[in-house]
């Protein structure tokens, strides 16, 4: 099992939902975290939350399709740190309506922040991982990334991208012992999910939740460096 106490990592969007229950995960692990966003209040308070577990807990306000700021922020964020061992790439957008009903803007910017924003972050962060010869990567695909419906062609394209990025990623950097690991969960309550109408708070029982998530993305990096998760799918067993 590998031990994962003052490890480094870095969660993108990881003020709420998903990227936060991941971060009191890692807390609870006694992982030093640097958690991003564009809610400056948000991650104020996900900070707080997480410096109660007594690790070190960072914050840096960007927006991942922005390159410049991706630079500039990562570079800090290590700085700050002292190094990085995992990336957990959660940061993106989500929309629905039809190819010819969505607007364009909308279109690439669902593209813009869920692929080209991941790539940014993981082209600013891999050069820490190969230089120590080891790290983690987890990149946040969907379950609308492994098949298509009516209304999510761009979320879908944009989830689609993920897995096809991180499957190639993860052939290149296996022999430098970085992990990367490929996750398509389906519905789990959130703020995004919520507000696009496909979960609510009343559903705790039956709809997967942010921490059910962040177990699996523990275990993941607890398994020995021998072995690693290539990818994974989390679905709802009754919803």
């Amino acid at each position: 099992m590998t031990e994962l106490k003052n490890k480094k990592a870095i969660i993108t969007g990881g003020g709420r939902g998903l990227g936060k229950a991941t971060a009191i995960a890692f807390a609870k692990e006694g992982i030093d975290i640097a958690i991003t966003g564009r809610n400056e209040a948000v991650l104020k308070e996900t900070v707080a939350e997480l410096e109660a577990f007594g690790v070190k807990a960072i914050y840096s306000v960007f927006d991942v399709s922005d390159y410049e700021a991706v630079q500039k922020a990562i570079k800090n964020i290590v700085s700050e740190l002292g190094s990085i061992d995992i990336l957990v790439n959660n940061a993106g957008i989500a929309a629905f309506g039809t190819l010819n009903e969505m607007k364009v803007e909308k279109w690439s910017q669902i593209i813009q922040t869920n692929v080209m924003g991941m790539y940014y972050v993981t082209k600013e962060v891999l050069p820490y991982l190969i230089n120590q010869n080891e790290g983690e990567i987890i990149n946040i695909s969907s379950t609308a990334g492994l098949s298509g419906n009516a209304s999510t062609s761009a979320y879908s394209a944009s989830k689609f991208a993920v897995i096809g990025m991180s499957e190639s990623l993860m052939k290149e950097v296996r022999k430098n012992n970085i992990r990367v690991c490929t996750l398509t969960p389906s519905t789990i309550v959130s703020d995004m999910s919520i507000g696009l109408g496909i979960a609510d708070n009343d559903s705790q029982e039956s709809v997967l939740q942010p921490e059910d998530f962040a177990e699996l993305v523990v275990a993941g990096l607890k398994l020995p460096r021998r072995a690693m998760l290539k990818s994974a799918s989390l679905w709802s067993t009754n919803p």
